[in-house]
């Protein structure tokens, strides 16, 4: 949703087009995904970073134009909420380092960015859900006001026809309601891009939504919302409420929420796209000029504009990605850990979820026979609310019986899986022991983000206010998280 409109009205005839040009580019991506040698570059990685904007008093600062005015740099954007920002970070060949390289970016854009955003009062905080958010820091007066959101929003919310409904219960319990989609400027993620194959898009993708429950648990950073102990990652639970555009009062059918974790295992990429376009709406019909078949007829790559942005507005935990860049290829697009808490753990994390679904990956048809692909969903959602603590079905290769397994066994089982996974690419040796260091750390401690939040929090609760307490609390995760010292690392004493 990176894109720039200058309207947010548009005549029921263009949404027509639009669906009709949609389904234009998907039967030109079926003769894209037919060419010989399409999409099987080496393989990439690339991220992007979402981040709070905080006030000396750690409470929401609202100032992310002004920032990205001052920074001027065109891979900083601004987000839903005028409190958020995003930094696009450069893509890495999948050898060497990339992961270092990628931390070394991001330490020093956030260095940058805050030196800026000193002048204004505002310091970045990359972390899932700010401690120290307020209910009343949200509304309409939140939202950034670009024409791009004025315009989901009123799609969003016309499609759903009231108010959005939020009901999270976790150690704490949240009811609430919201007039627009503000509450999913709360979110704030680490978004990593993987190229992967185009002919086995299918495997690669089915293996990352596999593993992508074990790895969300271990990077779980967003145990509370206004004040309430919720879910070991409640961004899960909120993004998918905050937008659900599905009329409560269905006459017929009920359409599948806008964010979800999928709707089965996956046979082709094709698919993907197929069904987003099939199953929701057209949201901002933007047209473009190009003829995509005349483009594929004269040996080029098209856009695809349209199926792009029809693709940006559906929000699937991950994505399948197509990009006409060099020469055409697919990407996965993981959208589900969170902002935090340091570079090094999210470059762990980015590490860990691919070193995982190459551990599975020759293996994936046999898995996902055995695996109905609803326990994988239900697997996310367990991971989700109990992070480090839950129970998952896992399918192991010789089980004659589907099980309940700790989590925390089945990640103990993947990482060195991981780690041998890894050795056989271009990955130095040097990076794969550092970052699976770093999940070792948090697997043998059974510590995540979320996990020390809430037990510094709840120890400060002896003594102190609750608004006290998160927000002491955030003081003492930012001075850790400026030091790049690895989560698990960290002193669990106030």
């Amino acid at each position: 949703m990176g894109l720039s409109i200058k309207t947010t009205e548009f005549a029921p005839e263009e949404f027509e087009r639009f669906a009709a040009k949609v389904r234009t580019d998907l039967k030109a991506l079926t003769r894209l995904l037919n060419r010989p040698g399409f999409g099987e570059g080496a393989s990439s990685i690339g991220a992007e970073v979402e981040f709070y904007i905080v006030n000396p008093a750690l409470r929401v600062q609202p100032i992310n134009t002004e920032i990205a005015a001052r920074v001027q740099d065109p891979q900083l954007t601004v987000e839903l909420n005028r409190f958020n920002l995003e930094y696009n970070l450069s893509p890495q060949a999948f050898k060497g380092s990339p992961f270092a390289r990628t931390e070394q970016e991001l330490l020093s854009a956030i260095q940058r960015i805050n030196q800026h955003a000193a002048s204004l009062d505002g310091e970045l905080v990359p972390i899932g859900i700010l401690p120290t958010l307020r209910q009343s820091d949200m509304g309409a007066k939140a939202m950034t006001d670009e024409p791009r959101y004025h315009a989901l929003s009123k799609a969003l919310i016309q499609q759903r026809g009231e108010p959005f409904s939020i009901h999270i219960g976790g150690n704490d319990v949240i009811n609430l309601e919201a007039d627009d989609v503000y509450m999913e400027g709360a979110n704030t993620s680490f978004q990593l891009h993987w190229r992967v194959p185009a002919h086995r898009f299918a495997d690669y993708f089915n293996a990352v939504q596999l593993v992508t429950p074990v790895v969300l648990a271990l990077a779980s950073n967003s145990p509370s919302l206004f004040g309430h102990h919720l879910w070991d990652e409640t961004r899960i639970a909120l993004f998918k409420q905050s937008i659900d555009s599905r009329s409560p009062n269905h006459k017929t059918w009920r359409h599948p929420p806008r964010v979800y974790y999928g709707n089965g295992w996956t046979r082709s990429a094709w698919e993907l796209f197929a069904a987003s376009a099939s199953l929701y709406p057209p949201i901002i019909p933007l047209m473009s000029e190009e003829d995509p078949m005349a483009v594929i007829d004269r040996g080029d790559v098209p856009k695809l504009a349209e199926l792009r942005l029809h693709q940006g507005t559906t929000w699937p935990w991950n994505r399948a990605i197509y990009d006409h860049t060099e020469g055409g290829h697919l990407r996965i697009e993981i959208r589900s850990m969170p902002a935090g808490p340091t570079a090094a753990d999210m470059c762990a994390n980015g590490l860990f979820i691919i070193g995982a679904a190459l551990a599975v990956l020759d293996d994936i048809h046999h898995l996902t026979s055995i695996l109905p692909f609803h326990y994988t969903e239900h697997n996310f959602y367990r991971a989700a609310k109990y992070g480090v603590g839950a129970e998952i079905i896992w399918p192991h290769k010789n089980q004659v019986q589907l099980q309940d397994t700790p989590l925390l066994n089945v990640a103990r089982d993947l990482l060195p899986r991981a780690r041998d996974a890894l050795a056989q690419t271009a990955v130095d040796e040097s990076e794969i022991h550092r970052l699976l260091g770093i999940i070792e750390g948090r697997i043998e401690t059974a510590m995540s983000g979320a996990r020390w939040q809430r037990q510094i929090t709840e120890s400060l609760f002896k003594s102190l206010s609750p608004d006290e307490a998160f927000q002491t609390m955030l003081s003492l995760y930012m001075a850790n998280q400026k030091t790049n010292t690895p989560l698990h690392e960290w002193t669990l004493s106030p």
